[in-house]
Formats: C-alpha cells, structure tokens, sequence
C-alpha cells in the first residue's frame, strides 16, 4: 500500500502538544456556530423537537430574499446566539435574525468597485470571549475580518480589515489566481486556511495550507502540499515541481480534533489534472488525507486516495470525525469520502486504514510522456458507494431510444472500469468528476456510529489532444482551440442540457470584447487570471466566443501557445453526456443517499436521492439525480438534505432511508443545511440559491423551517 504513517513520531507530537485543549467552539447545541454543526464536521445536532412523529407538520416559517442573482449560493450557514450569517450570489456577507430573518446588517466588499461573484460555502467565527466577536469571509482575492456585531471591518486585522490570498506563500503567486471558497478553520488565535487555485494548464499556484493570526492577520505557519527539496515527500516529485507545478490544494476546508490538536483536509489533485508528465510520480500531498499538527503545521500522518492524479479525482471534502466499537474497544477514526465515492477509514491518530484497503492494478497511460501509476487504492466493496464501470451492460434502459443511442455513442469509446487513462481516443467516467461524493461531505450519527452521504452517478466522457495545432487554421478555430484546453474544465462547451458554472453560450450579449480581454489579464471571483495569455491567444478566444474571426488564417508552424511547450497534450473537455431527451446515460439511480454502519463495515441502506418532475409524471419511480450539497443528521431520527435537481428540501428517516417530507423551493438547495434553537423553537435552513453545475434556474434565496407555533 501506498501510504506513510510515522506512528512513533505522532505519538511524540501527541505529547507535547498534549496541553493544548480547546473546547469546541459549537458551544452549545442550540447553535451551528461552524462550517458543518461542529469541528469533527459531523453535521449532527442534538436537537429533537422535529422529529419522526412530526415531520409532516414542518412549515416555512420566513424566507430571506438576497435580491442579487449570480453564482449559485453553496453557503452553510452559521448561527450564533439567534443570528445567522450567511453569504450571497454575488458574495456579501449578511447577518439575519435567526427568528424572523429580518437582515441586521450587510457587508459588500465591490462597494469601492467590482459587481462580485465566486462560490462561497460560508464564513468562519472567532471570539476571545470578552466581546471581540469575528467573522472571516472570503471574497474574490481577499479574505475580509468583520465586526459580528455591526459588519464592519476590523482596520487591524491585515490591510485595514482584509489580507490578500496571495499572502503567505513562500514562492511568487503575484500574477496567479489564489481565492477561497470554503471557510477555514478556527484553532485558538489561529486561522487555518485553504485554497482555490487554477488546475488547467497554465501556470497555477501551488495549495499550500496557511495559518494566519485572527488578530493581526499575519502567517503563522506553513505547510507545503507540494514539498520542497528536503521535506517529506519531495522524493515522489521530479526534482523541480515545487517550483513549476500549482494546485493540490486544500479548496473543501478542514476538521478538528480539539482534545488533541489536529487538523485534517483533504487535498485536490495537482496541476495540469489530466497530464502529469512534468510530475513525475505518486505526487504527495495531491489527492491525500492529511493530518497536521494545528499549532505548529507540522505533518503527523497522510494517505493517499489517488495516485498521480489525472481524472480530477480531487478529495472533495475533509474527512469527518468519526468513532467505531470493536471488540469491545471504541476507536477513533476520520473517514474520508472521495469523488471515486470510495469511503476510506483511517485510524485517527496514525491514518492506517480500520478496514482493509486494496492496491487494484488499473491501466497504464498511453499519452507522449506520461508515466499513470500501475495501481489505485480500493476500500472494501462495501465503502464503494457509487457506479465505476461504464459499459454496453451498465446503459440506461429508460426507453429503447435512448438505449440505442447510448450504445451507439460506445462504439467509438473506450470503456470498463474506473481509472482508464485519458487518450485521444475518448474513454468513459464513471462517476464523473464533479463526483461520486462532493463538498457537502458525510455525516456521523454518534447514536449508531454511521455515516451517512450523498452520491452522484453520472457518466461523462473524455478524451485528449496536443497541445499546438498541426496544421494552420482560422483564428476563430484556434480560439476553440485554446478555449477547450484551458476554459471549458469550468465553463463547458455549451450544452444546453446541463450548461457549466457558468455557461458562456451568451457571454457575448452580456460582455464587451475589452471586458472579456480584461477579466483573462486580471481573473475575477473563482475564475483565475490568464495573465500568461500571448496577445493572440487572447484575441483568438474573443473571436470564438463572439463567433467570428472565420475569414482569418492562423500559421501554427511557428506558433508558440502559452501552455504548450510545457505540457503537450491537453483534455478536450468532460463532456455532458446524454441521451436524447437530456437525462443522464447509464443506469438509474442517478443519486443515491447512504447510511454505512463503522461497526459492521455494512451498507445499513441505500435509497434515491431526488427525481426528475419530467418522469415522476410518467409514473417512473424516483431515479435519483446529480446533487450538490450535504445532510444533516438529528437526535430527532431525521435526514435533512436539499441537493436534488427536483429543487426539493428532503428528509428521511436515519434508521430506514424512508422519505418522510419533503417541500417543493422555487429553486434548487445545493448546500448544507444548518439547524437551531431559539426561545425553545427548532429552525432549519437551507440556501437555495438553484444555478451552478445542477444547470437548474438561479435563485438569491434562503429557506427557514419550524414546527407551527
């Protein structure tokens, strides 16, 4: 097994950091004052005045309108004594009264300039307890640290009350993108982040951990995800890639260990995601559970879910705090969740795998340069939540159309298992790699000691290019080209299907050709800047998207492209693969939601997550669909989650999976939700800002649920 684990060396860090006790900050459980209910990121409440007996009784007691379209809201919010702090489309930060959601104050870091825009999945919360009560919230390339009470920037902290992303790294990052989407994680007087960097082939940042001081904004420590010479790990790199290779980051957040000091995350894949040759090796600390020790940075153990990552397989979200009882013995775990919607198991203190995890040999590369690993970590097969193999056994069978049209498509593929390389001959994904699981994460009931997750099955395709066109072409065809190397990972190449996040079909109704230019020199929200674009390179892309530039002819033999002498070869997109009517092309379900048993190391149940109207109304049972977002899990017996295409709120019961409620939201709740108390009332709230990769309508909304008084 590919895995390092210094048990010796974690039990005398153990030790020594023995000292440093930290209650937790969800103080009480009347509050969600952190990202996910809680450091362990159990997404558990205690609460039980919803419950079984009377969910069907739960109504919408206010909702609250941003009154902004623009990315999809993915945000957790957080509730502290009876406010709740939440974030919007175009990324303000706002305070509501948790009771009737009346605003209380609003924070817009564009107010000097900009209209905002990005993905937010909430703030963070400090406080020394004696009245200095902090936000930390995340906007563009800035991190911000507000006043709790009034909104307004703490001038102290940082550059009169903000600090760039770009801060703290040990090499140049000037001219590339550094944001963050996910809040980070609070440690004593320390914030412990990470980030969201570019993963396409031009230059990126590499995702190295930071923490920063909460009062001044100065870093604290550092740990290098991608080591430099003399660190652990540096040995399975080429010997320069801590200097010319970005990404494996830390984009997902972090959990906690208070008793003991140690933080985990799980980390992206590295930079360019679907070629590695100028990567040579396993690539520690890509695609790793790590974990750290929160005061001083220093690594304790990892393990790697993916070697030498070139799918995109990132570990999406951080594991979660977990315990299982063995032989009489409680044991402390995390389990990490993956996009391969694999669950792996670790013992928490030394990371070695609780059940037996299995090196599957997968097939090799075929790509000029590229050296795949023979070998890919399995869990048991009970840990192997979502579809792997896409093939003429596993097409959809909804109607003999799209069966045959399914099958037509493979004809041309390569297809199985999972972890088929990439090539110029296009192969399957299964699932696909926005998941398998995603950010939303898994939730621990400590009643049962399971583990309970959402999961995605939705087949894609692939397939790659060179990097430098053979032959000459218009500009208009080399700015298709350029696009698809580098822009269509996020933006698609326009499906009106399922459109990426965003679709850029209309962006030249939206956007002059001088802004376009402008947002690639600059970057702007989670798009990074392609400051490296040659002039030509910018104006072939401004041509394709406002389809012109057909009538000029482009010499490629001598034509030099930003990205191409360093990585040959380029993915020409994931495709949004379907059948003829839109819905997705292997076999239902399309989502699914879990319940594993850590005791037994059995499924307890596995049920659909979601359906589509369209066929719900021919009488097709649920089929799942691709969801986005995480549960909640209650003392109450209850299983809330939004997620679903159906842009319905749903909960279902922890012990069965039976579907007990559910509420119909104008548009899709691709978030976490939160719970709460006030004055003896349960609240529940869900973002339901729709949009994002579900392609569904955008919404600016936010959904709050109680019993009737």
């Amino acid at each position: 097994m590919k895995m390092n684990s210094q048990i010796c060396a974690v039990f005398l860090v153990l030790v020594t950091v023995s000292w440093l006790r930290a209650e937790d900050p969800k103080a009480s459980y009347r509050d969600w004052q952190i990202y996910h209910g809680d450091y362990g990121g159990s997404h558990y409440s205690e609460l039980d005045q919803i419950n079984r007996s009377n969910i069907s009784q739960l109504e919408v007691a206010w909702i609250w309108h941003a009154d902004e379209i623009g990315s999809t809201i993915e945000c957790n919010p957080i509730i502290i004594g009876g406010t709740v702090y939440v974030t919007t489309p175009r990324l303000h930060c706002v305070a509501l009264d948790g009771k009737t959601g009346r605003k209380l104050w609003r924070f817009n870091p564009w107010e000097t300039g900009g209209r905002g825009g990005g993905l937010s999945r909430g703030v963070s919360y400090w406080t020394d307890g004696n009245g200095d009560q902090r936000i930390f919230f995340s906007a563009g390339n800035y991190l911000y640290a507000l006043d709790a009470e009034t909104g307004k920037p703490i001038t102290s902290f940082g550059d009169g009350g903000r600090i760039s992303h770009r801060d703290g790294f040990d090499t140049d990052v000037f001219f590339m993108s550094v944001g963050n989407n996910t809040p980070g994680i609070v440690w004593k007087d320390l914030l412990i982040l990470g980030s969201t960097t570019g993963e396409g082939p031009q230059p990126c940042a590499p995702g190295h951990v930071r923490a920063f001081d909460v009062r001044t904004g100065a870093r604290k420590w550092i740990f290098h995800t991608i080591p430099h010479p003399g660190e652990f790990g540096y040995s399975t790199w080429g010997p320069d890639s801590w200097k010319s290779v970005g990404s494996a980051n830390v984009w997902a957040g972090f959990t906690l260990d208070a008793e003991r000091g140690i933080v985990f995350a799980g980390t992206g894949s590295p930079a360019y995601d679907s070629w590695g040759g100028n990567r040579p090796g396993d690539g520690l600390f890509g695609n790793c559970t790590i974990a750290l020790n929160a005061e001083t940075g220093e690594r304790l153990w990892h393990f790697q879910a993916v070697h030498h990552d070139l799918w995109d397989f990132d570990l999406p979200t951080p594991p979660v705090l977990a315990r299982l009882e063995r032989d009489g013995e409680v044991i402390d775990a995390v389990v990490q969740p993956t996009k391969m919607g694999h669950l792996f198991v670790l013992d928490r203190l030394t990371g070695e795998p609780l059940f037996p995890v299995e090196e599957v040999p997968v097939p090799p590369s075929q790509m000029p340069g590229e050296v795949s690993s023979p070998t890919q970590p399995f869990p048991p097969k009970a840990f192997r939540l979502a579809m792997t193999r896409m093939d003429e056994h596993n097409v959809t069978d909804l109607n003999p159309a799209a069966t045959a049209k399914v099958l037509e498509d493979l004809k041309t593929m390569v297809t199985g298992d999972m972890f088929i390389p990439p090539g110029f001959t296009n192969s399957t994904v299964l699932p696909q790699f926005n998941g398998g699981c995603e950010w939303g994460g898994a939730a621990f009931d400590p009643e049962s000691n399971t583990v309970i997750v959402n999961v995605s099955n939705e087949a894609e395709y692939t397939g790659m290019t060179l990097s430098k066109p053979k032959e000459s072409m218009s500009l208009n065809r080399l700015g298709r080209h350029v696009y698809r190397a580098v822009c269509s990972f996020c933006h698609g190449m326009g499906s009106p299907v399922n459109p990426a996040s965003p679709s850029l079909k209309d962006v030249a109704a939206r956007l002059s050709r001088e802004q376009i230019a402008t947002l690639m020199q600059t970057g702007r929200g989670q798009m990074p800047s392609f400051a490296s674009f040659s002039d030509l390179e910018r104006r072939a892309v401004i041509a394709f998207l406002f389809d012109e530039g057909n009538d000029e002819e482009i010499a490629t033999k001598d034509l030099t492209l930003s990205y191409a002498d360093e990585v040959p070869v380029v993915m020409t997109g994931h495709i949004d693969w379907r059948d003829p009517e839109g819905f997705p092309v292997n076999k239902r379900p399309w989502g699914t939601l879990n319940a594993v048993d850590l005791d037994t190391g059995e499924r307890r149940w596995q049920v659909p997550l979601g359906t589509y109207p369209k066929l719900e109304a021919r009488g097709e049972a649920p089929t799942g669909t691709f969801n986005l977002g995480g549960p909640v899990v209650t003392k109450g017996g209850l299983v809330f989650i939004g997620a679903a295409m159906d842009e319905r709120f749903h909960a279902f019961d922890k012990e069965t999976g039976a579907l007990l409620w559910e509420y119909q939201m104008e548009t899709g709740g691709y978030a976490t939700p939160s719970t709460y108390e006030i004055d003896g009332r349960q609240y529940v709230i869900i973002a339901a800002g729709g949009g994002g990769k579900a392609g569904t309508k955008k919404g600016d909304a936010f959904y709050c649920f109680a019993l009737p008084e």
